[in-house]
């Protein structure tokens, strides 16, 4: 299966949220705990001032299969992105976020930013193995964040440097 990227749209919001809201209510791999309306998922992703882009998956039909956000975050150097990467649960596509990556990773050099950070939950081995598979190191760890219910869980922060990537 061939797999198409390219920048997110304002109309895409609908289908993107839907996906997210997905990934959050099954939970384990994300961060976030709770379910996006359509104008929280716009601010977050798309439109909001830390946003610096979003870009899509597609399969043949042009259903949307996937998406990497990058952002800005108060707490990274300048010239730093966060990156965030979701993909479809059903019908699951496999290689989602290998497509996602390298475009994301090109725009950034583009714009003249230096790294990516990604924070994942230590119980999210999916999203462990994906960012290590990237090329990601850890370089801090955040122990015992707790959860929405109280549960206690270790966070990884891995950084991917942008200097003499093979784009």
């Amino acid at each position: 299966m061939s797999i198409k990227v390219r920048l997110a749209r304002e109309d895409d919001a609908e289908e993107l949220c839907v996906l997210l809201n997905e990934v959050i209510e099954i939970g384990g791999t994300t961060a976030m705990e709770e379910s996006l309306d359509i104008d929280q998922f716009k601010q977050y992703f798309l439109t909001g001032d830390h946003c610096i882009c979003c870009h899509v998956s597609e399969d043949e039909d042009g259903s949307i299969t996937g998406f990497q956000v990058l952002r800005r975050h108060p707490e990274l150097p300048k010239d730093w992105a966060d990156i965030g990467t979701f993909a479809r649960v059903h019908p699951r596509v496999y290689g989602v976020g290998k497509a996602l990556f390298p475009i994301s990773c090109a725009y950034l050099v583009r714009k003249g930013f230096s790294t990516i950070n990604a924070t994942i939950r230590a119980d999210n081995t999916s999203g462990l193995q994906y960012y290590e598979k990237m090329g990601f190191w850890t370089y801090k760890m955040a122990k015992s964040v707790p959860l929405k219910d109280g549960t206690l869980v270790d966070r990884f922060s891995k950084s991917y440097h942008l200097e003499g990537c093979n784009l």
